[in-house]
């Protein structure tokens, strides 16, 4: 019984852990937003973007260390005959 309590309650903090990660989406810039509780919104495709957001308030813009670029044409395998 314990077990399969332990089992749900791991599955149910699962989701929650993907979920935390929601804010390094794939763009190249982040918002730092400074406060009582400090977070970033990884959403600015570029610094300019990114400074209406951040004035008037404490924060930054910042170059998202997460940031995976789009693989390039290079990058496909080559097709075997």
């Amino acid at each position: 019984m314990r077990i399969g309590a332990m089992v749900l309650l791991v599955g149910l903090a699962l989701p929650g852990a993907a979920a935390a990660q929601a804010p390094y989406d794939n763009y190249p810039v982040c918002l730092r937003v400074y406060g009582p509780v400090r977070y970033d919104e990884c959403r600015y495709t570029s610094i300019e973007q990114c400074r209406p957001a951040a004035s008037g308030i404490a924060a930054q813009c910042l170059t998202n260390p997460w940031y995976q670029p789009p693989a390039g044409p290079g990058a496909r395998r080559a097709r075997r005959h």
